[in-house]
C-alpha cells in the first residue's frame, strides 16, 4: 500500500487518513487471524499487523517532524507598544535622519575610501 501525500493536506490530514486505512488493514488481519486454525495463516496475519503497526507508528514520527506553522500576525498587545514605540520614536528619528555624520564617522569613511574599502 503506497499512499503519496498531496500538497493540499496537512501532515495531520494524511497522517489520520494513513492512521485509518491502516486500522482497516489490522482489523482485516485480525480477523483472517480469527477465523483461521492454520498456524501458517495466524502468523501471516500477525505479521500484517505489526508491519502496520510499525506503518503507522512512522507515520506519527514524520508528522512529528513536520514544524508548526508559525503565526504571521502579531497579537493586539504587541501591535499596540509598537505602535507606541513608533509614534514615541517618530520624530526623533526624523531628527537624526536630517543631521550630518558625526566627526568621527566622517573621517572613518575617509579612511574607508582611501583604503577602497567602501
Amino acid at each position: 500500500m503506497l499512499y503519496l501525500m498531496s500538497q493540499t493536506q496537512t501532515p495531520s490530514q494524511w497522517c489520520a487518513e494513513l492512521q485509518a486505512k491502516l486500522m482497516v488493514a489490522i482489523d482485516a488481519a485480525w480477523a483472517i487471524a480469527e477465523a483461521s486454525d492454520d498456524p501458517t495463516v495466524i502468523a501471516k496475519a500477525r505479521d500484517k499487523a505489526r508491519l502496520c503497526g510499525q506503518l503507522a507508528a512512522d507515520a506519527r514520527k514524520v508528522v512529528a517532524l513536520v514544524p508548526a506553522p508559525k503565526t504571521s500576525a502579531l497579537s493586539a498587545p504587541i501591535r499596540e507598544a509598537f505602535e507606541r514605540l513608533e509614534a514615541a520614536t517618530g520624530p526623533i528619528v526624523a531628527a537624526a535622519e536630517g543631521k550630518p555624520p558625526a566627526a568621527q564617522a566622517a573621517a572613518m569613511r575617509a579612511a574607508l575610501a582611501k583604503m577602497k574599502r567602501r
